[in-house]
């Protein structure tokens, strides 16, 4: 229920809308997802070239052969190594080409209008680099929109209506917080805190008090199994076993975490994307705040997944919170549908 009219996606569309994100990255076609793999790369120290991409690469950290190089390109939702950005980029989109262009010979894959997500804290130079790696993939057209927009459209919010919306959209790279109404985002907050942000105080958690180093996937694993940002009682004692490598000893070692222990561990960070709720809500004006209060808080991205989040989100709002459905994918839809309300909403321009 955008307030807005969409025409009926074909599946085999010349539009591709992607959520280029820190953690994942997820390819949108006609409405339909069409590739969702982790933003890794894994290439040849030599020559540079991709060895593998996507899930692959992904397997491979922490037990790559010599030779072997594996890199997450974009951190904080933003570009970090340009070259290994483009080479992904480029790997993925042939991956969709290679899957769906048999399906039609009129199937123009292989020169597609593209609309990119980027955070709404991105710099001009960010933006740019975003930009030029998805042009460099042979698309006709190149659109970026605001991330939070984004997930709003995504979502099935109302984006065009006179009515203020307030989304959350949690990814691995950022947080972005945002009042949309009137089809632009009219105030947003965007921290450079998200799920990896979360891997990474686990990590932490353990190095300093168990003495343990653990890898990210086990990490990302523990938080899924343990994490929370609202402990029901009863839960604290909840636990897991957890192998890593002693610090001091340098010999593989088993320990065991309660739930209590990752909670406290992922604190800092969440109370980081709790004050860009809070920052938001604080800058909102009157009558959208009124309909805020009225219709709640829409919580899109992998973090929305985290237990408890929207409990603890409440608890400070005092505002209905609801994580939207496939929370994952309301980005990627999203921007692949803007493309089809490039002259309807406010979103960053083609550069």
């Amino acid at each position: 229920m955008l307030g807005i009219k969409i025409k009926k996606f074909s599946f085999l569309s010349d539009k591709i809308g992607i959520d280029l994100g820190t953690a994942n990255t997820i390819l949108c076609c006609g409405g339909k997802v069409v590739l969702n793999e982790p933003s890794v790369v894994a290439v040849y120290q030599d020559s540079r070239k991709v060895f593998a991409v996507g899930e692959e690469a992904k397997s491979m950290l922490g037990r790559t052969p010599p030779g072997i190089e594996v890199f997450r390109p974009l951190r904080d939702g933003v570009i970090a190594d340009f070259d290994i950005s483009e080479l992904m980029l480029k790997s993925f989109i042939g991956k969709v080409r290679s899957r769906l262009s048999f399906m039609s010979r009129t199937f123009n894959l292989f020169h597609p209008d593209i609309a990119v997500c980027v955070p709404g804290g991105a710099t001009a130079v960010e933006r740019r680099a975003i930009h030029d790696a998805a042009l460099s993939t042979g698309a006709r057209r190149v659109l970026l929109i605001e991330e939070a927009m984004a997930a709003a459209i995504g979502s099935g919010l109302p984006v065009m209506a006179p009515v203020g919306s307030m989304v959350v959209d949690i990814g691995g790279g950022t947080t972005e917080v945002a009042v949309v109404s009137l089809g632009g985002v009219v105030l947003s907050t965007s921290v450079r805190y998200g799920g990896n942000k979360l891997d990474e105080a686990i990590v932490y958690f353990f190095r300093r008090a168990k003495n343990l180093s653990i890898g990210e996937n086990t990490a990302e694993k523990l938080k899924c199994a343990l994490g929370t940002a609202y402990i029901k009682k009863g839960d604290e004692n909840e636990s897991i076993k957890v192998k890593g490598r002693d610090i001091t000893l340098g010999i593989p070692k088993e320990i065991e975490v309660t739930k209590a222990e990752i909670a406290e561990s992922l604190e800092e960070p969440i109370m980081m994307m709790l004050g860009a709720v809070q920052a938001t809500l604080e800058k909102t004006p009157p009558e959208l705040a009124a309909d805020i209060a009225e219709h709640g808080i829409v919580l899109t991205g992998g973090g929305a997944l985290l237990d408890g989040l929207s409990e603890r989100i409440n608890l400070i709002t005092g505002l209905k919170v609801r994580v939207a459905d496939d929370p994952l994918l309301c980005v990627a839809r999203g921007t692949g549908q803007a493309l089809d309300l490039s002259g309807q909403i406010r979103s960053y321009a083609s550069l």
